[in-house]
């Protein structure tokens, strides 16, 4: 008799739940090209002093045995990144002036 019985066997209540579903009301599509307002301009950016600060916070990686290593390919990466992150910064305009930071 366990077959006779639509809440058994987890068929029977599982496909209604689904066709209702498909019923349902359906998402309106997003106008991915409608105007946006604009966006103020930038801050200037200020580089970071130590950019592997915030990555040696959160302690040593969990890697027995090998932690040395890996602190060290980390901060190398870490560090890489930020000199990137400059260079794009300084590219586009958007650098921070070491006049700007005598006056913070």
């Amino acid at each position: 008799m366990s077959g006779t019985n639509g809440n058994q066997g987890g068929g029977g209540s599982g496909r209604r739940k689904q066709q209702g579903r498909r019923r349902g009301n359906k998402p309106k599509p997003v106008d991915l090209w409608r105007p946006v307002p604009q966006l103020p301009d930038p801050e200037p950016i200020q580089p970071a002093q130590d950019p592997g600060i915030v990555l040696r916070s959160l302690g040593p990686p969990p890697l027995h045995g090998h932690v040395g290593p890996a602190e060290h390919a980390f901060e190398l990466v870490v560090r890489h990144a930020a000199r990137l992150a400059t260079a794009l910064a300084a590219g586009s305009g958007l650098l921070a002036d070491e006049a700007d930071d005598a006056d913070r």
